[in-house]
């Protein structure tokens, strides 16, 4: 279910984190952030793909078609709302998450909703007459993230680990 992925080794980061402010090091700090970013940045695009290469299928159903009522496109816009946020305060560590709030009001839950598999809306805004769509393949967000996630902690260990090195 899209939300947030969260890489957090409680521990080991907080001391690290406690360490770099001892230092004093803004650079090694910097430093520190920038290679956490880095490492969550493949698991970003490919959460950006996903969702870029998602097919919605109609129901099986002979329908007019025609051109879309709106000018957004709906993957790309989705695809701008996943984010990535680094910590290195009290709670360290990387995040990739759907930021609700860069997506327009009428999309807030189509992230969750494609994930579903299943897509039920208004004809072209016509609430009397409804369609559904399957989303292919389902699981686009979760699939995504428990394939990236075992890269992502090994990377934030390697770092976390050169970066202890250094301090010593």
């Amino acid at each position: 279910m899209p939300g947030s992925v969260q890489i957090q080794g409680t521990g080991q980061l907080v001391t690290l984190a406690h360490r770099l402010r001892a230092a004093g090091g803004p650079r090694l700090q910097r430093n520190f952030s920038r290679r956490i970013r880095r490492a969550a940045e493949p698991l970003h695009r490919n959460l950006q793909q996903a969702i870029r290469t998602v097919t919605l299928t109609g129901s099986g159903r002979r329908v007019r078609g025609g051109p879309s009522p709106t000018t957004r496109p709906l993957r790309a816009t989705l695809a701008g709302a996943v984010r990535i946020s680094v910590r290195t305060g009290t709670h360290p560590g990387a995040r990739v998450w759907m930021d609700k709030s860069r997506l327009p009001r009428d999309l807030r839950n189509m992230p969750w909703v494609i994930e579903s598999g299943r897509v039920r809306h208004p004809v072209f805004g016509n609430r009397r007459r409804w369609a559904t769509q399957t989303a292919r393949p389902a699981g686009w967000w979760s699939r995504t993230v428990r394939a990236g996630t075992p890269r992502m902690t090994a990377e934030v260990q390697r770092i976390r680990d050169d970066v202890r090195r250094d301090l010593e």
